[in-house]
């Protein structure tokens, strides 16, 4: 299948030629028919299947055929970043359409605000949304939302994990009864069926690769303690000419730390975190998407948040603390059909919770032996460590790190 096949409207088939779109995803054959048919979708798919435009493509088609002025589609999705780059994908799409969008999130200043209960109150016909910064606006009273015909949930069971649930209800309450619901998700636990069943009406259901990694993605870990972290991450990188490495660590204060020994070491790095300013954020991001910075150090706020096709390799400098994050991260790689490297490393205390990962994806990832020179490998023995205190497992004294 082409996307002439779709029929879409001319003026939003010369931006898909424009961006060199020909052939859709799989996600997008499925979706795009039901969501044409005015049918509500919760729709399974992994990060890089091309699930953003497989929402996009039939609502802008569908607002170019209405012609409507006011507010017709309401995305609403976990983080900041993931707003933007919708914003971005609406902006490319639609270029040859009469179609406007505003992304709307907190940490802007007063002028933003103005700006976004401009485009509430007078009727961006795309409106894609952080949960928080749109209540704040819902709250006062000026969101003029009656004509509104789509509802888009984007990574639903990332916002249900960060706590948004009642004001995902909340935002719910506000809207028209009567419009089309899509809910999109990487995973679908309970919660998300709940919440689906609630606020879908006989939806369609997709699921594509669930729980799966993209297979252009060759997975590997090392076993390593905590000590050998920082000199086996800066023995990998040294010496690459990929374009785009990102690290993965646990909290944005690992995060941090990464950054300072990186520079120390001489590296093209930057990190991303909360404690940035918003500008600082997009600014980052920018540099990594052009290729200016090689090496981008984030929390797992960000796995779901980079849409950059060529990504060669991502570390995992922890392990996740849940084993879907470990798709969302490697999902980073391997994007738009390419091929790209996951590390993991693996410390004593990790070792139960890569053995989760490893259960849900459904294959044992290959270990890789640690250098010599950076002392006594750790043993992959995830029962062993049931129930038995970390103080147990320290590393013994490593060897001379010199070469």
């Amino acid at each position: 299948m082409t996307f002439h096949e779709l029929q879409f409207e001319p003026e939003l088939m010369e931006g898909l030629d424009a961006m060199g779109f020909e052939k859709p995803t799989p996600i997008q054959q499925q979706a795009i028919p039901i969501i044409l048919n005015n049918k509500d979708i919760i729709a399974c798919a992994q990060t890089g299947t091309g699930k953003t435009a497989a929402f996009l493509l039939p609502v802008i088609n569908k607002i170019i055929q209405t012609k409507t002025q006011s507010i017709d589609t309401l995305i609403i999705v976990p983080t900041r970043e993931l707003a933007i780059q919708i914003d971005e994908a609406v902006q490319g799409l639609a270029y040859f359409a009469p179609v406007s969008a505003i992304a709307i999130f907190g940490g802007n200043d007063g002028s933003s605000f103005e700006q976004e209960k401009k485009a509430l109150t007078h009727g961006a016909n795309i409106i894609i949304a952080t949960p928080g910064r749109l209540i704040a606006h819902l709250n006062m009273g000026y969101v003029n939302i009656g004509n509104l015909t789509h509802l888009i949930l984007d990574e639903a069971d990332r916002m249900l994990d960060m706590g948004f649930s009642d004001d995902i209800n909340r935002i719910i309450s506000f809207l028209p009864k009567k419009r089309q619901t899509l809910l999109f998700s990487a995973t679908m636990p309970p919660k998300i069926r709940t919440l689906a069943a609630k606020t879908l009406t006989d939806p369609e259901q997709i699921n594509i690769s669930v729980s799966k990694p993209a297979e252009g993605v060759m997975q590997a870990a090392y076993m390593t303690y905590n000590e050998q972290k920082l000199p086996l991450l800066t023995e990998l990188l040294n010496g690459k000419k990929i374009a785009s490495i990102l690290i993965f660590s646990s909290s944005k204060e690992k995060v941090k730390q990464l950054e300072r020994e990186l520079l120390r070491a001489k590296f093209n790095v930057a990190a991303i975190h909360s404690d940035l300013l918003q500008d600082v954020r997009t600014e980052v991001l920018r540099k990594f998407k052009n290729k200016l910075l090689q090496i981008l150090v984030a929390t797992d706020i960000m796995s779901r948040g980079i849409d950059i096709d060529s990504i060669g390799l991502v570390i995992n400098y922890d392990v996740p603390r849940d084993a879907e994050d470990y798709i969302h991260r490697v999902g980073r790689t391997a994007r738009a059909e390419t091929t790209g490297v996951a590390i993991t490393f693996i410390n004593p205390e990790d070792q139960r919770k890569f053995k989760s990962i490893e259960k849900l994806i459904g294959n044992e990832v290959k270990k890789l032996d640690l250098p010599g020179h950076l002392g006594p490998a750790l043993h992959y023995n995830p029962a062993a460590y049931v129930g038995r205190p970390a103080k147990k497992f320290n590393k013994p004294r490593p060897q001379n790190t010199r070469r």
